[in-house]
């Protein structure tokens, strides 16, 4: 039986260790790396090339949908799980466009970490029994998912609502290109389409977006 390897990413050490301990009980089954960071994640996924990469939706660096869209384009055989406190709609979306295939919430993960597993091997999709439920809901009432909230009606991508993140915690340009692997060129490219698309006219009003958007802690 061939062994399944996997990476757990989490920023506190506590999750790590029990996320470890319930899939280790599963014969067969190995995390091969560990990572406290978004970045730390993207670069063991890219060494080591594990089957699934078990990854909480916020962490230092990089968050948890910049860190997926990141593996999937370094490690397209990698399947990423996301681990979540807080279970919504907007997240499931954003988890989505990145590129994941699972969505669990922390609360219930010695009930659903294994089957969410099994059913990432066989690359099919698993979201806990919540989101399952919202989504029902709203096929029910023939809506679909809503978007990620912007300015009034505008919305901003996962690539972009990361870069504001960035920029709203102190990083330069260079720095945002650094944590993103682009350029210095195309980060600043990126902030004038963000500013413009927001129709913010100053640095300071685009911290203030992302304090009421939940972009950063304060």
């Amino acid at each position: 039986m061939r062994q399944v390897r996997i990476l757990v990413a989490d920023d506190h050490s506590i999750v790590r260790r029990g996320v470890r301990a319930l899939l280790e009980t599963h014969r067969g089954w190995k995390v091969c790396g560990e990572a406290a960071t978004g970045a730390e994640a993207v670069k063991q996924a890219k060494k080591l090339q594990p089957d699934v990469a078990v990854i909480d939706i916020t962490m230092p660096d990089l968050n948890g949908f910049e860190a997926t869209r990141q593996i999937r384009a370094a490690a397209p055989q990698t399947e990423v799980l996301v681990l979540t406190v807080h279970e919504s709609e907007q997240a499931l979306r954003e988890i989505l466009d990145a590129g994941a295939l699972g969505y669990v919430s922390k609360s219930d993960l010695d009930l659903n970490l294994s089957t969410a597993i099994e059913s990432l091997l066989r690359h099919k999709p698993f979201l806990s029994s919540r989101v399952s439920e919202m989504m029902l809901e709203r096929y029910l009432k023939g809506a679909v998912l809503p978007k990620p909230a912007g300015m009034g009606s505008v919305a901003l991508t996962p690539r972009q609502r990361e870069i504001v993140r960035l920029l709203a915690e102190g990083k330069t340009n260079k720095e945002v290109a650094l944590a993103l692997g682009i350029s210095v060129k195309t980060a600043e490219t990126h902030r004038n389409n963000i500013m413009r698309k927001l129709q913010l006219r100053s640095f300071s009003h685009l911290v203030r977006y992302a304090v009421r958007h939940n972009l950063v802690e304060v």
